[in-house]
């Protein structure tokens, strides 16, 4: 072997190390770990104070007794199929997204008559809606960035498959700041399979944050 690739290959390696040595690091001082988000956002209908709160308030008598002390509020449900989850990525600023989980649909046909799943197996298809809310545009591959898990904690990940459910995300995907797109991302799944939940992260599914969805 000449030195010339000797000291290529060398060269090669070292920036290769260097390269996931900014990588980690990156990632560990973004967020401080990783984290599964479950929490729908909410929208400004369901966090406005009611109308005519004030006037109540205002007219009640001086005299009156104090309110009873009430007991702290339930947990908050997990979000399921239909919610929205903010979600922001890891590697990069200003990379933030609102994720909803529009549908599920189990099983789904495949699109093409020449390609199916697996004996024993089916395809399931979930739509994402995505919606950048930063400054930066969203331009990854979102087929990569989704799981399913069944009930047992077993998880799947998805397949480029087609499907009759719509249309699948193109790769990559470029949508605007502000703007919005939709697609389904499709998985293959054993038949029997119970889903438990959709999950969906950015930084085409590398970002410490998870956004998780409660199925059924």
């Amino acid at each position: 072997m000449s030195a010339t690739i000797r000291r290529t290959r060398r060269t090669a390696a070292l920036l290769l190390g260097a390269t996931l040595v900014t990588l980690t690091a990156t990632a560990c001082d973004s967020t401080g770990g990783p984290s599964v988000s479950t929490e729908a956002k909410q929208t400004p209908a369901a966090t406005a104070p009611a109308a005519g709160a004030a006037t109540s308030a205002a007219a009640k008598p001086a005299d009156s007794k104090p309110a009873e002390s009430k007991p702290a509020e339930a947990a908050k449900a997990p979000a399921k199929v239909g919610d929205t989850i903010a979600l922001k990525g890891t590697l990069e600023k200003g990379n933030t997204a609102d994720v909803t989980a529009l549908k599920v649909v189990d099983p789904a046909q495949s699109s093409n008559e020449y390609l199916h799943a697996e004996d024993g197996k089916h395809y399931v298809a979930v739509q994402f809606q995505i919606k950048p809310t930063g400054a930066k545009a969203y331009s990854e591959a979102p087929w990569s960035a989704a799981k399913v898990v069944d009930d047992q904690g077993q998880a799947y990940g998805p397949t480029l498959a087609e499907t009759k459910a719509g249309p699948s995300f193109q790769t990559p995907t470029n949508i605007a700041s502000g703007e919005t797109g939709k697609g389904f991302v499709v998985f293959e799944v054993p038949n029997g399979t119970k889903l438990d939940k959709v999950q969906f992260s950015l930084d085409n599914g590398f970002a410490d944050q998870v956004g998780q969805w409660k199925l059924g």
